[in-house]
């Protein structure tokens, strides 16, 4: 009689690991909206650039291919290739960060907001255009070849949704 409950008793543990381990993903999509500012800023240069765009949050995005497999989660490992360049300042147009043409995989919940915000309206084997401002990319932290509350674009191809 014992044996049945002690067998009951360490699935029931090992179900519960199991969940937990799930349930740790962020799956909350960022609250982040960006300032009137920042929106007016992005808003002025797509209109100075000839860009039509959709707005989120206070980024603005151009799905050029929306693909035909699956979106993303925050929870989802996604392969992607992209460029990313610099849209302010005396370094606009630079170019900050590129994949090359191998994907890299990340974790989305790990990314910058502005991509947890846009990744997901795409599809595997899509492809979006970013303009994202400094609270929904790094902000006033800098990086290398990367200033301070710098608004950036980031060309992208969602080339896999791994999980």
């Amino acid at each position: 009689m014992k044996k049945p409950i002690l067998l009951f008793l360490i699935a029931s543990l090992l179900f519960s690991a199991c969940n937990k381990s799930k349930d740790s993903c962020n799956s909350n999509p960022p609250t982040i909206v960006a300032s009137a500012a920042e929106t007016a800023y992005l808003q002025n240069y797509l209109t100075a650039n000839s860009i039509t765009a959709s707005a989120k949050n206070g980024m603005f995005y151009t799905i050029t291919n929306p693909g035909s497999g699956t979106s993303p989660n925050l929870c989802s490992s996604i392969s992607v290739t992209y460029t990313g360049t610099i849209i302010t300042g005396t370094t606009d147009g630079s170019q900050f960060d590129a994949s090359g043409t191998t994907p890299v995989t990340f974790t989305l919940n790990r990314l910058i907001p502005g991509w947890q915000l846009i990744l997901p309206l795409v599809k595997s084997g899509g492809s979006v255009t970013l303009f994202i401002p400094p609270s929904l990319g790094y902000g006033a932290d800098s990086k290398p070849n990367l200033p301070a509350n710098s608004y950036l674009k980031f060309t992208m191809n969602l080339v896999s949704v791994n999980s």
